[in-house]
């Protein structure tokens, strides 16, 4: 299977520049961070975790026969901004103003002023910091951007030293894209919508502004691309300071467009056909930073937003199991709704070819980005209140800080929650909260108005134990209710 838009002279002039420079910084130091974010990516789509995948992703593979995978990942929400926030922060974003829905189209950033993320506290400790792709945080502070003057918040004021991105999801508008706060170019016309795959359309979109030049077929191999200009110039031009890249993928969300060299290399028609792609175009950056000599020496996180946005009629349609057995999707409080696949490679640390079965939250990755960049707890701002340190547990499997949470939060896309405490699950409300029917409903005449859930017996969440266990369901819900009673 073919790599798309290789660049082999500049990756050659590259790795002759790390081998003359001794291929990494000249002291041992903070590693560099590597973040990429998969948008609505299942963990049943890594032909590494789900042997009957219809999609092969060899590169993908190749990262966690390299070093570890986690069996039992959430995201801190079921949808996209809200997941992008407890990343960066390392706090629930139902702490927020945002206590359902993701942003829209000119809503204002969402991160608080003042508030640290990883890349400040990084940037703090001497790294040069970086974010590429899909942001959907909000830009400027007013709620209505003006796109023909430098936009007033964005990743640029929350510790980002350069930026180059797309302001939300590819089917919401505007399309253009910015780089350090500036429109490059600014939307400055128009174009229509487009109807789903799954309506035979040329893949969904919706109508609204536009920037000359911007083609949404490109987005995907763009981010590669420019994630790439930024690890070769770290790497002749910083080669002593270490580098954090967050990479944000437009891919595989709607609308689904795989270059033509992809149609028809999976059997889960455009949307497999997609993650294909995504895989190939990870494998680009891998490359990278192989050439770059900083490959050895980084921290590579791989992981999504949420579950995938693949309904019970897809499975039947293609055999592709997108969320790998799990009930619901992506918007849902079930299990397919926020387990998301996890991948670290951390040469030297991790372990290879490993499996970790402890339950953990991507809220986590801002304390253990930290960690890892050693960014001392006495220099660092308060922050991350909702986010465990994995670094012991990535290095040596010593999983005693998870003990220290009270219960990882699970929240839908319309404000519902749950709380999971080793191998119960307790959710707050009937229906999926999310895009599966029904999404709310009322308890019938003697039934509990809540679901419990033994995940150890009950993996795919098939029978409410509510009534049976009733003094579980109240300690749970004691403990949810401390959760979101305490000001964090």
């Amino acid at each position: 299977m073919p790599i798309q838009n290789m660049s082999p002279v500049p990756l050659v002039i590259l790795a002759l520049a790390a081998s003359l420079l001794g291929g990494c910084r000249s002291a041992p130091g903070p590693p560099h961070i590597v973040v990429v974010l998969a948008d609505d990516l299942g963990a049943g789509d890594l032909s590494c975790l789900n042997p009957h995948a219809r999609t092969a992703t060899p590169h993908l593979d190749a990262v966690r026969a390299a070093g570890a995978s986690f069996s039992d990942a959430h995201s801190p929400s079921s949808v996209c901004s809200p997941t992008r926030y407890g990343i960066l922060t390392g706090r629930y974003c139902w702490r927020t103003r945002l206590t359902q829905g993701v942003l829209w189209i000119d809503d204002p950033l969402l991160i608080e002023p003042d508030r640290p993320t990883i890349a400040s506290e990084l940037r703090d400790a001497g790294y040069h910091t970086a974010f590429v792709g899909k942001w959907h945080l909000g830009l400027g502070s007013t709620g209505s951007t003006d796109w023909s003057k430098p936009l007033d918040a964005g990743p640029h004021t929350v510790g980002f030293d350069e930026s180059v991105g797309i302001p939300s999801s590819l089917d919401i508008p505007p399309y253009c894209w910015f780089r350090n706060g500036v429109g490059d170019p600014s939307p400055t016309g128009t174009i229509g919508g487009s109807r789903h795959r799954r309506q035979d359309g040329g893949g969904f979109w919706r109508a609204g502004p536009i920037a000359e030049g911007f083609v949404h077929e490109d987005v995907l191999p763009r981010s590669i691309d420019e994630s790439i200009a930024i690890v070769e110039r770290h790497a002749v031009d910083r080669p002593d300071q270490p580098l954090f890249l967050e990479l944000c993928l437009s891919a595989p969300h709607t609308p689904w467009l795989p270059q033509d060299a992809w149609r028809g290399t999976s059997g889960a028609g455009y949307y497999g056909d997609f993650v294909n792609q995504v895989d190939a175009e990870i494998g680009r950056l891998l490359a990278a930073l192989d050439a770059a000599g900083l490959a050895d020496d980084t921290l590579f996180v791989f992981t999504s937003d949420n579950g995938s946005h693949w309904p019970r009629a897809d499975i039947e349609r293609y055999g592709h199991d997108a969320n790998l057995g799990r009930r619901g999707q992506k918007a849902d409080i079930h299990e397919g709704g926020h387990r998301v696949p996890l991948l670290v490679r951390w040469p030297g640390v991790v372990a290879a070819d490993s499996t970790i079965d402890e339950p953990v939250c991507l809220t986590d990755l801002y304390a253990t980005s930290l960690a890892a960049g050693r960014v001392s707890p006495a220099a660092s701002r308060v922050g991350g209140e909702d986010s465990i340190d994995l670094v012991p547990l990535l290095r040596d499997g010593d999983a005693s800080a998870l003990d220290t949470r009270p219960g990882i939060v699970h929240h839908s896309l319309d404000g519902m929650f749950a709380i999971r405490v080793g191998r119960w699950k307790l959710v707050e409300g009937l229906g999926t909260g999310g895009f599966t029917d029904p999404k709310r409903r009322d308890p019938a005449d003697g039934e509990p108005a809540v679901q419990l859930y033994d995940l150890d017996a009950d993996p795919r969440e098939t029978t409410n134990l509510a009534a049976a266990h009733p003094d579980i369901v109240s300690r749970l819900q004691s403990l949810l209710d401390g959760l979101r009673a305490a000001v964090r």
